[in-house]
């Protein structure tokens, strides 16, 4: 009863256009005042308050702030260069650095609407002249972006290791392999494009180029490996490799680059405030809806039902990817990470699917649900940055969605690719 009537309104109020904040709080706020009345008020604000008082998620708020100071000064720009500049004047060049350009300032910002604003101007005029069709142009910019959500450091897999308990470092390195492993899939798809049209290589750099481009980026690239690699190493946890990115880039940025000025700083940091508090406020609402979700002892009746209907893990992964493909459509990423994975989790763990890899196909599956129709946020952030109709994005994507889809379904049943790396070093 609790269960239907939360799912409910939350399906009506979606449907109405409400904020997703509303979506999350008023079910929860109605089902603690008729279901449980005598839970003192004071218990909820304490239940809202005490979700997000945990340490690992000032990795969040570093990260973003990190990404922020990067994107708006050299460091990403500089990345992108070099990946252009090394890879561009191969055949089918200017697709893939594309795609690894996408992947480079997504890890970097960590957000795919960010990257699509950020890159989209600049290389798609370029994936024009070079012969690719628009459709296809606008799919692969729209697309490649989505990569920031898998590639480290995401702020996807700090929720959803605080949600479940899973080592952040775990996921980083599981997800950095099926991000590659995406990368590559698009990467393929740009090849058979180019043989199609005939699509031409940048030209090759003239000599010093490409040492300079490198040279240009190479201290970027060094602040990005050493966070990982510190985390990978033991040497910090993920919330201190957060805090050491922002010392890093700050330093860069204001002393080596200058690109930055203090005052610049201090504008960027009340920008990432801001996203911090709607990324907190999401989480401490999501928290108090879980606790509902806990006291009527959802998750117990859905492994009750699997176990009744005789359901393997093999038909629990193809029942949670298909909810969680539709879902992508309509709600946010870290709404659904809030909304899903507290029911779903402890499900999967008693089927004995590995946290890591199960983590990484929620993610995979959110990311795919950024560039699916009608809601995909990045369909309408290509749209508004390009100038472009949304109904032409819509159809350079559709082969990227079905790329998507095939290497969901290698990850989900080969538990392996997203789990050696993290089981190797950790």
């Amino acid at each position: 009863m609790i269960v239907l009537a939360l799912f409910v309104l939350a399906l009506v109020m979606l449907a109405l256009g409400f904020e997703m904040l509303l979506v999350m709080g008023v079910p929860a706020l109605l089902t603690k005042w008729i279901f449980f009345r005598d839970m003192p008020e004071i218990l909820s604000v304490q239940k809202m308050l005490g979700g997000v008082q945990v340490v690992t998620l000032l990795a969040i708020p570093f990260f973003i702030f990190a990404a922020d100071i990067m994107s708006h000064g050299q460091i990403a720009s500089r990345l992108t260069e070099m990946v252009r500049r090394l890879i561009g004047h191969y055949s089918g060049g200017l697709g893939h650095a594309t795609v690894v350009s996408m992947m480079t300032f997504g890890a970097i910002s960590g957000s795919a609407p960010a990257t699509v604003a950020a890159l989209g101007r600049l290389t798609h005029p370029e994936l024009l002249r070079a012969g690719y069709r628009e459709k296809f142009s606008l799919g692969l910019i729209a697309s490649s972006a989505e990569c920031a959500l898998l590639i480290p450091p995401s702020i996807t897999f700090i929720i959803y290791g605080w949600l479940t308990g899973t080592s952040i470092a775990a996921l980083f390195a599981g997800g950095l392999v099926v991000g590659i492993v995406l990368g590559l899939a698009f990467m393929a798809l740009v090849q058979l494009e180019t043989r199609r049209t005939g699509a031409k290589a940048a030209d090759a750099p003239r000599p010093g180029e490409r040492w300079r481009a490198v040279r240009r980026g190479l201290l970027g690239a060094f602040v990005a490996g050493l966070v990982l690699v510190g985390i990978y190493a033991g040497f910090f946890t993920a919330t201190e490799a957060a805090a050491v990115a922002v010392v890093l880039a700050l330093l860069v940025e204001l002393f080596v680059y200058r690109s930055l000025t203090f005052r610049d700083v201090a504008r960027i940091a009340e920008g990432s405030a801001v996203t911090t508090v709607v990324v907190f406020v999401l989480l401490a609402m999501g928290t108090f809806l879980s606790t509902f979700l806990t006291l009527a002892d959802v998750h117990t009746k859905v492994l009750t039902w699997i176990q009744a209907a005789g359901l393997s893990w093999i038909t629990f992964l193809l029942i949670v990817n298909a909810i969680l493909f539709v879902a992508g459509m309509f709600v946010d990423p870290n709404s659904i990470l809030l909304l899903f994975v507290p029911v779903l989790f402890p499900v999967a763990q008693s089927l004995g699917i590995d946290p890591v890899h199960f983590g990484i196909l929620v993610t995979l599956n959110i990311c795919i649900g950024m560039i699916t129709p009608p809601f995909g946020l990045d369909l309408f952030v290509a749209s508004s940055t390009l100038r472009r109709p949304v109904e032409l994005i819509i159809a350079g994507v559709w082969p990227f969605v079905l790329t998507n889809l095939v290497v969901l379904a290698i990850i989900s049943y080969v538990p392996q690719i997203s789990t050696a790396l993290p089981r190797l070093i950790l």
